[in-house]
């Protein structure tokens, strides 16, 4: 009996270890898994609110720059005009009212006037419209700032003409701001003069919006100051008409900016959720200002995990706990019979797996959010193998079966540049580039395949991975089509607007010639008295400079309309590349800038290739870059250009277009290919500001890019890059020619 019990000691302490054993293996399974499924969700929820920060930064950053850029247009169409009227202000800012500016009070033009010249200035304003303008200065011994016209945004009546508005330091040094640096200019944060008498809790903080404006060009190349476009923005209202859309009322929002004082102060917000336990903050640039965007929101709220899915984990913890307590009582009851309990322990076993099943199913649940999303998710090891394919994103690629291996991806799903035509070569995919350590964002590629006849264009974002050391890549595919067409839509559209404007600008230059030619009548008609044929005469020649002002202002808005046609064209156009005969296109280029010249300049055209690229948007090119070449040289010498091609790597080939001009100034290089920049602003030399961009977005379409360096021996040497053609074809029979 003594080695009996011995035994029966033994055999109790060896089961109940056991079964200690077991509930802590169980416990530890249990809410292990059920951490690890938390940790999915929060990892979620933070992957859902920077893509949300990203959003709401992107709609007031790109909402902002939207504005400033009105104001631009808005301050050159103003400083276009000679003498500048009420009726010219209406006009010209009476598209503003359906621009859809969120939180914008009104557009106000702006004038200085020192104390010694406000009875001259208000003068001058009333003969000009403003009838019953009276300037009352604020305080003395300082420059002040007058509204002379206003345009209503927000249907309520704006600031009165004759208002100074340098009784307020913010407004007033955001003007003094742009003048200086002859751009827009943000103020800090204060009440707008025309809400100052609404009660408080009605005031909202707001920046005023400045642009300076300048007269057309002298003679001599200057620019005459004449004043500002200011443009009213209230915080509360921008912010809830722009990120009320981005944010989709799933994240609270506070916009803070710096006011008179310097201090950090709260602008605007909206605030939607009780509890939040996520937040992140971004500082944005504005013109000369930085305002800083606090996000904050509920993590279960923002991964769409409210309600049971929220307390999933919770489930999982408990219910493997109350299986893991199940086993043990089961252990401990079957504990006499060693055969009943082995049974038992493998059935408590197979309900441990089906647990084990049941959490998987509920984590694959949760994964599920993510093959329901639109945008296309593609994840890749570092080997190019497809880990992660959604299908979205396989709907956009129209293929099922992935690939394998990088070099097939391209023949595999059809992937060709935004052109539809050209290979998208491998190397520069954004999934290689990823996995090369490079981040890409907004990579435009064309899908055409079995599955996508017709083609889909995909914006792609590429970003590396690195997950516990191991390297891998992932992008994120957008459709954007339909984007596309509607910019289609959008060029018609302003060609269309481009023709109607060109119509009263043909029946003003045909009345002013008219006009003319009645003078030259008249100064040729039967002689009169010396005193009145003097006196008419000189009124007749007054008359005759005041039509060739108007005409010549007739062309350079035609000459605007055109270059902001054919800048819409470059980027918004369908591109439609074929092989092109480079040297025919330069002959016939050269014909039209230099067959009317009394003066024939020196153009050498070298042997030119035939080229992959659209007839049409690759001609505005070399117009410009020829025109410039003949346009910017000195007083008295004759244009020299030179046009040659040379290889540009396997496929592609490199155009050079030099002169012996007055060239670029160093500073300008880095911006000569942005819109409305003039690097010879000081200069007698007209344009737009708007050929080089113009340049720029037809060659970046093509996939290539452009430069600008000097040339050796005085002028610029401007090349640029193009597709080959994709058929060997004879170059032109004449492959050298000289324009002299």
């Amino acid at each position: 009996m003594g080695r009996l019990g011995t035994a029966v000691r033994h055999a109790g302490t060896a089961g109940i270890l056991a079964i200690l054993l077991v509930l802590a293996l169980g416990l530890a399974a249990s809410w292990n898994a059920a951490a690890s499924l938390r940790s999915n969700q929060q990892a979620r929820a933070n992957a859902v609110m920077d893509r949300d920060t990203s959003l709401a930064e992107a709609a007031v950053r790109t909402e902002v720059h939207r504005y400033l850029d009105s104001l631009r247009v808005v301050a050159a169409a103003v400083g276009s005009h000679e003498t500048l009227t009420f009726d010219d202000f209406a006009t010209t800012t009476a598209p503003l009212r359906d621009a859809g500016l969120p939180g914008a009070t009104s557009l106000v033009f702006v004038v200085p006037a020192g104390d010694s010249q406000l009875e001259e200035v208000q003068g001058y304003w009333r003969d000009r419209g403003v009838t019953g303008l009276d300037l009352t200065a604020k305080g003395s011994g300082r420059e002040h700032l007058f509204v002379i016209f206003s345009r209503p945004l927000d249907g309520v009546p704006t600031t009165a003409p004759g208002t100074d508005l340098s009784q307020s330091a913010e407004p007033a040094a955001a003007l003094n701001e742009s003048r200086r640096s002859g751009a827009p200019a943000v103020s800090d944060t204060y009440v707008l003069l025309r809400d100052r008498s609404l009660p408080i809790a009605k005031q909202q903080l707001s920046f005023a919006l400045a642009a300076p404006v300048y007269g057309n060009p002298t003679p001599a190349g200057t620019k005459t100051f004449k004043g500002w476009v200011v443009l009213g923005l209230r915080g509360q209202n921008f912010v809830g008409g722009v990120l009320d859309a981005a944010t989709q009322g799933k994240v609270d929002a506070d916009l803070w900016a710096d006011n008179g004082v310097g201090q950090d102060t709260r602008v605007a917000f909206l605030h939607r959720i009780p509890d939040t336990d996520l937040r992140r903050e971004v500082t944005i640039p504005i013109a000369n200002r930085h305002w800083r965007l606090v996000l904050a929101a509920e993590s279960g709220r923002l991964a769409g995990l409210s309600g049971p899915a929220n307390t999933a984990p919770l489930a999982v913890g408990a219910g493997g706990t109350l299986l893991t307590l199940l086993v043990v009582v089961m252990l401990w009851a079957l504990a006499g019979g060693r055969a009943r309990a082995e049974n038992r322990v493998i059935a408590a076993t197979a309900e441990l797996r089906e647990a084990e099943r049941t959490a998987r199913r509920q984590v694959a649940l949760l994964n599920g959010i993510l093959d329901r999303i639109s945008d296309g998710v593609g994840v890749v090891d570092e080997h190019g193998a497809f880990l992660v394919h959604n299908p979205a994103a396989k709907a956009m690629l129209g293929l099922d079966a992935d690939a394998t291996g990088m070099d097939a991806w391209q023949s595999h799903y059809g992937i060709y540049r935004p052109d539809g035509r050209t290979e998208f070569p491998t190397a520069d995919l954004p999934l290689v580039r990823a996995l090369d350590g490079e981040s890409t964002d907004g990579i435009e590629m064309v899908i055409r395949n079995a599955g996508r006849p017709d083609g889909t264009l995909l914006s792609v974002s590429g970003r590396p991975l690195d997950v516990d050391g191991r390297r891998g890549a992932i992008a994120v595919f957008h459709d954007i089509t339909e984007i596309r067409e509607r910019e289609g839509d959008l060029t018609a559209f302003a060609g269309i607007v481009a023709h109607d404007l060109k119509n009263p600008l043909t029946v003003i230059a045909a009345h002013a010639e008219m006009a003319h030619d009645a003078i030259a009548a008249l100064q040729s008609s039967a002689p009169l008295a010396d005193g009145a044929r003097d006196a008419l005469v000189a009124g007749l020649r007054d008359a005759g400079a005041s039509l060739e002002r108007v005409s010549a202002g007739v062309v350079r808005m035609r000459r605007l309309i055109d270059d902001l046609l054919a800048y819409t064209t470059a980027r918004d156009a369908p591109l439609r590349t074929q092989p092109l005969d480079l040297g025919g296109l330069v002959a016939e280029v050269v014909a039209e800038r230099v067959n009317h010249l009394a003066v024939r300049p020196d153009i050498y055209v070298g042997p030119l290739p035939w080229v992959d690229a659209d007839p049409v948007l690759l001609r505005h090119v070399l117009d410009n870059l020829i025109g410039n070449a003949l346009k910017y040289v000195r007083p008295g010498r004759v244009p020299k250009v030179d046009v040659s091609a040379s290889p540009a790597g396997p496929g592609w080939v490199r155009v050079e277009v030099a002169d012996r001009g007055i060239g670029v100034p160093d500073a300008d290089k880095p911006h000569v290919f942005e819109s409305f920049h003039r690097a010879h602003t000081g200069q007698a030399y007209g344009g737009t500001g708007l050929g080089l961009a113009i340049c720029r977005r037809v060659i970046d379409r093509h996939g290539g890019s452009i430069t600008v360096v000097d040339n050796p021996g005085g002028g610029s040497r401007f090349s640029f890059t193009l597709p080959g053609a994709p058929v060997a074809l004879e170059p032109p029979a004449q492959l050298a020619q000289a324009y002299l």
